[in-house]
């Protein structure tokens, strides 16, 4: 019984060590997500627009809000990465007029490009996003 367990012992661990090569190498060739650019008053942003309805405001009403998904950007201290690795990618653009959410109603599912005057981290519970941009204009034109 003696002689038949050696040779098994060296199969199992030469089978276990040839498994477990290959994942550690896999896991040491992964670099670490850097930081997206900063972005500051004054930048471009751009992506694809989309348009999502929530409930909320008086009377629990539906009310449309609009996102953009871009690549990862950091914010200016104090909001930083936004408490993730790479920094937000989705903005929420928060309308003040009714002019503004008439012109991006055109550009819903396109790519659009905004200049950024204020951005922050997202904080309420309602938001969307992974940060909210509250005051901007429109760069790109139909």
């Amino acid at each position: 019984m003696i002689r038949r367990f050696g040779p098994r012992l060296a199969l199992v661990t030469a089978i276990a060590v040839t498994c477990a090569v290959p994942a550690v190498s896999a896991q040491q060739a992964e670099p670490a997500p850097k930081p997206g650019r900063l972005i500051n008053a004054g930048d471009v942003l751009s992506g694809e627009l989309n348009a999502m309805k929530a409930r909320g405001g008086k009377r629990d009403k539906r009310i449309a809000f609009y996102q953009i998904k871009s690549e990862p950007r950091r914010l200016p201290p104090p909001s930083g990465l936004c408490n993730l690795e790479t920094g937000p990618e989705t903005f929420q653009l928060i309308t003040s007029s009714d002019a503004q959410t008439a012109q991006l109603k055109g550009f819903i599912g396109k790519a659009i490009s905004i200049k950024v005057d204020e951005v922050a981290c997202a904080q309420d519970a309602g938001q969307m996003s992974e940060a909210v941009v509250t005051k901007w204009s429109v760069v790109t034109k139909h």
